[in-house]
């Protein structure tokens, strides 16, 4: 035996003879599968062959002064960001505002950005993209007059005391700040001039007000068949001559409405009824009365009354049908000189029986005088020196008058 198979020989295990009854085991007749021609691994007591632990990386501990960066910049982020809520909790809260109060309009169409870019232009707010958020969370959205829109058209009086919620709230169609208006409709004026009025006021623009007139349905039976939708001068006679109240910024068919509604209070029922005895309309009546409004002293409207429903049954009368008012040419020529060979159907002089329409917006008294008219023999009437009017039931009494009148010399 060389030396080595015995240095090979004293390092193997003598066999264990536990629990086997003291007889030896045969050895194992499955192969080693480790490698014949490789040497016996170590033992991991051997000291040169050991397993090395790998030395753990050291943590870089922050010194004194990052530490200290550390605390600053996230002091100063927290400050940064709490001075940030602040404010915008102020512009929302309405805390800590100059006390200020201003008039904002809200118009038609008006968007949430449209409305916060008035209110910061005002002083209102002072942070638009916060205003605009809080109607985002709140569900305020679409634009001002849409039907589930809570911002409606008008003018506000509002103040640096109303947090957001206020602000909104107040341009609200029933908000207690919508500022209003009272307008006074004379008797005899027109729908042209109405509608200047009411711009001058503040209540609607003209243009809005003759759109609408022209191409909004008011459902109103009296309006049926008395001009087609596209002209506006099928209201001439039923915005009805009154005071009202009218809010700043007005939508123009709530404007328009409360006066024909008012109109529809005012001639009644009765007055209808005898309209349809006579073989008359509703607008027949308007349109009489439109013209006894511009003619009248105030005191007579019965007697022109009677003249005109004179003219108009009796057309082999010395009239011959026709009505020669003054008033219905200078309704489309305007100003004071009356031109009767002026070639429009407000003529009539040459054109028989009523106007297209009414040339005024009649009163009460007009309107129960062309219901019920006089009952007289005239045909004529002229304004005397007096300033009252005079009736003649023929030509020759009229240019007779007109002759011994100074009014009446110059002609």
């Amino acid at each position: 035996m060389s030396q080595e198979d015995y240095r090979n020989e004293g390092r193997r295990e003598p066999p264990s003879h536990a629990n086997h009854g003291g007889k030896r085991l045969a050895p194992s007749s499955r192969p080693s599968s480790r490698p014949s021609n490789l040497p016996a691994s170590r033992s991991s007591s051997d000291p040169e062959h050991q397993t090395q632990p790998r030395p753990r990386k050291k943590r870089k501990r922050l010194g004194s002064w990052g530490i200290l960066i550390y605390v600053v910049c996230v002091l100063g982020a927290s400050v940064l960001l709490a001075g940030v809520s602040w404010m915008w909790a102020n512009d929302i809260l309405a805390l800590n505002k100059a006390p200020l109060t201003a008039v904002v309009e809200i118009k038609e169409g008006d968007t949430v950005d449209q409305v916060a870019d008035k209110l910061k232009d005002a002083g209102l707010i002072e942070y638009k993209f916060v205003f605009k958020l809080f109607c985002s969370f709140t569900h305020v959205s679409g634009q001002a007059g849409d039907d589930d829109a809570k911002i409606t058209p008008g003018s506000y009086e509002l103040n640096t005391d109303m947090d957001y919620r206020a602000l909104i709230s107040s341009m609200g169609s029933s908000s207690a700040n919508r500022l209003t208006t009272t307008v006074t409709i004379p008797e005899g004026t027109t729908e042209a001039q109405i509608f200047e009025m009411l711009e001058k006021a503040g209540v609607a623009t003209v243009e809005d007000l003759t759109e609408t007139a022209a191409n909004y349905d008011f459902k109103f039976s009296f309006l049926q068949g008395v001009l087609p939708l596209g002209d506006a001068k099928r209201l001439e006679g039923y915005l009805f001559p009154d005071t009202y109240e009218f809010y700043m910024g007005e939508d123009p068919v709530s404007v328009l409405n409360k006066m024909i509604l008012r109109f529809d209070e005012i001639f009644t029922d009765e007055m209808r009824q005898t309209m349809t005895d006579k073989g008359m309309s509703v607008n027949d009546a308007v349109i009489i009365a439109s013209m006894i409004e511009k003619e009248t002293d105030g005191t007579d409207q019965g007697k022109i009354s009677s003249v005109i429903y004179n003219r108009l049954n009796k057309p082999t009368s010395e009239t011959a049908g026709y009505l020669n008012i003054d008033a219905t040419i200078l309704y489309v020529t305007g100003g004071t000189q009356v031109n009767t060979q002026a070639d429009t159907p407000y003529n009539t002089y040459t054109h028989k029986r009523l106007p297209p329409t009414a040339i005024s917006c009649p009163g009460v008294d007009a309107l129960k005088a062309a219901v019920n008219p006089d009952s007289t023999n005239y045909y004529y009437y002229a304004l005397g020196d007096d300033g009252v009017h005079h009736f003649f039931r023929s030509s020759s009494e009229h240019q007779s008058f007109l002759k011994s009148q100074e009014l009446y010399k110059n002609d």
